[in-house]
């Protein structure tokens, strides 16, 4: 049966606190920047991630893990939460090969079979920007019209590399080109420039507002070429994202969180929406209190992002 679901897929265990932990006992040799006897505890050097039910406060979570990803039942997921929250599911993707920036087809497989029965309804975080593919892989499932909404301050429609293998730069692209029962493809905050290097067919499904379009306040006369009578998958890259708010391990546009949010409305007051996947998480080889900074900063910002969008597609 499938089961519309609230997910986390995590492929580098960057939403897992045992790292954390990990860190800290070796504390001594990663804090050069920073030194170790200014906290006392634990508890004062991650007050947020003392459990990993705190990674995201107020929502509980149910680990899925490579060993029972066949057998889960959502019925026995944990009660422990606010009746009008939904539980958000970690789905431990860690040990599956071939998916970093590049998407094997055997990764793929096993993707889709960990995810197949969440559906793609709901609000899904999906690790770094390097996994961005998993759109594509959402996207594909759906078997009728509908338009996506793709923020990010890349375009994410490169000539792929690799034949034959979807990675987070082409993925865009490959479902422009690619997917028969797309509408259009609204694509929101990469610069000038970069939208001007994109050579795909079908680009008069197409519409874009750039990074200086969004600065200026121009480009609304576009508002009225997008059709409202399909309904709406959204794409988030954080990247898009100042790095006030965020930290990512790609380059980053200057937008702020209330922006990215006021943006969002226009789909989520009055528009279908599909489903909603968010991306860009940091990246998790920083030296120790820079990451343990950059999870913070980050997890702030995804609880928010949760909240504001849950407002709406509930």
């Amino acid at each position: 049966m499938i089961k519309s679901q609230n997910y986390i897929l995590d492929f580098s265990n960057v939403y897992m606190d045992e790292r954390l932990n990990e860190a800290i006992e070796q504390a001594e040799y990663l804090t050069a920047e920073q030194p170790i006897s200014k906290y006392s505890t634990k508890e004062q050097l991650i007050p947020k991630y003392s459990t990993k039910e705190q990674l995201m406060p107020k929502y509980s979570t149910t680990e899925q893990t490579s060993d029972n990803h066949d057998n889960l039942d959502m019925n026995e997921c944990k009660q422990n939460v606010d009746e009008q929250n939904e539980p958000i599911t970690i789905i431990d993707c860690s040990d599956i090969q071939g998916c970093d920036l590049y998407c094997t087809t055997e990764a793929e497989n096993e993707i889709i079979k960990r995810t197949g029965q969440y559906g793609i309804s709901g609000i899904h975080f999906i690790d770094s920007g390097n996994y961005h593919y998993i759109s594509k892989i959402n996207t594909d499932r759906i078997d009728y019209d509908f338009s996506l909404v793709l923020y990010d301050h890349h375009t994410d429609m490169q000539k792929p590399m690799l034949e034959g293998m979807t990675s987070c730069g082409d993925w865009a692209g490959q479902v422009l080109e690619q997917n028969k029962n797309l509408i259009q493809l609204i694509l929101v905050g990469p610069t000038e420039e970069d939208i001007k290097n994109i050579d795909l067919k079908n680009k008069d499904k197409l519409i874009t507002f750039s990074q200086e379009e969004l600065r200026n306040n121009c480009g609304r006369e576009k508002l009225e070429k997008i059709k409202k009578d399909v309904p709406f998958y959204i794409s988030i890259d954080k990247d898009i994202l100042d790095k006030h708010y965020i930290e990512t391990n790609w380059s980053q546009g200057h937008m702020s969180l209330s922006m990215l949010e006021h943006l969002l409305e226009f789909f989520l007051k009055d528009k279908k929406i599909i489903g909603i996947d968010i991306c860009g998480e940091c990246q998790i080889d920083l030296p120790f209190p820079k990451y343990i900074e950059a999870e913070e900063k980050n997890s702030k910002t995804n609880e928010e992002l949760f909240e504001y969008i849950e407002k709406y597609i509930k």
